[in-house]
């Protein structure tokens, strides 16, 4: 059975390939969902799939790509739904 997961990731996350890094990684990890940017500075990823590729992607979003600055990462069930096909990052 599919997990899902909405991350909330705060910090210089916004202009330094996040968003393209998180769907490489999750990619890479068979993953679904997406990776966009919030009108606050934050970034939402939403991850559905495997439950252990969700808790990998999530301890790769607490570092993100050597450009960021992860500050917290807030992680809140999810609808497997909502993910969709594939992962984008819009």
């Amino acid at each position: 059975m599919s997990a899902a997961t909405r991350f909330l990731v705060s910090g210089k996350v916004q202009g330094v390939f996040f968003r393209a890094s998180t769907r490489e990684q999750a990619q890479r990890l068979g993953l679904h969902g997406y990776a966009k940017n919030l009108a606050d500075g934050r970034v939402e990823v939403l991850a559905a799939g495997d439950a252990g590729a969700i808790d990998a992607l999530a301890e790769w979003l607490k570092r993100g790509p050597p450009q960021a600055r992860v500050e917290s990462v807030e992680r809140h069930a999810a609808d497997p739904v909502e993910a969709g096909s594939g992962f984008a990052a819009s």
